[in-house]
């Protein structure tokens, strides 16, 4: 299988004080916000960050699906936290906080499960950091 997405950003100014938009194809994000304040502060918006810690949730969730599915163990509720650490002009870990409640499967299975998704989710492979995961069976 082979696609392309798109996403566009626009930026009017200088880097702190400046202004700029993000948007996708989806148009999920159309002309949203963002600046030095959303980024580094606490302004309204988003940032390059959040979108980051929102893929990689996404994707390492419907990996684990998939994964979890192909075992036998079809998944109930899924629920992944990404915790990007930002520091000294480079992304340094993304931290993946896991909470699932999936039938008949042990505690050690599910964590075995989602490590190999942690690991072969294509936004994993893309990211050049250090990835954690915590991941607790409900």
């Amino acid at each position: 299988m082979k696609f392309t997405r798109n996403a566009s950003a626009n930026w009017k100014g200088t880097g702190k004080d400046g202004k700029g938009t993000i948007s996708t194809e989806s148009t999920t994000l159309k002309d949203t916000q963002y600046s030095f304040k959303t980024r580094f502060e606490d302004g309204v918006g988003t940032n390059p960050e959040e979108l980051i810690g929102a893929a990689h949730a996404g994707c390492f969730t419907m990996q684990l699906s998939f994964l979890l599915s192909e075992a036998g163990f079809p998944p109930d509720d899924l629920d992944t936290a990404a915790k990007i650490t930002f520091e000294d002009g480079a992304i340094t870990m993304s931290h993946l906080e896991l909470k699932g409640k999936v039938a008949k499967i042990s505690a050690a299975q599910f964590q075995e499960i989602a490590e190999k998704a942690k690991e072969i989710c294509p936004i994993s492979k893309l990211l050049n950091t250090k990835i954690t995961l915590s991941a607790t069976l409900m």
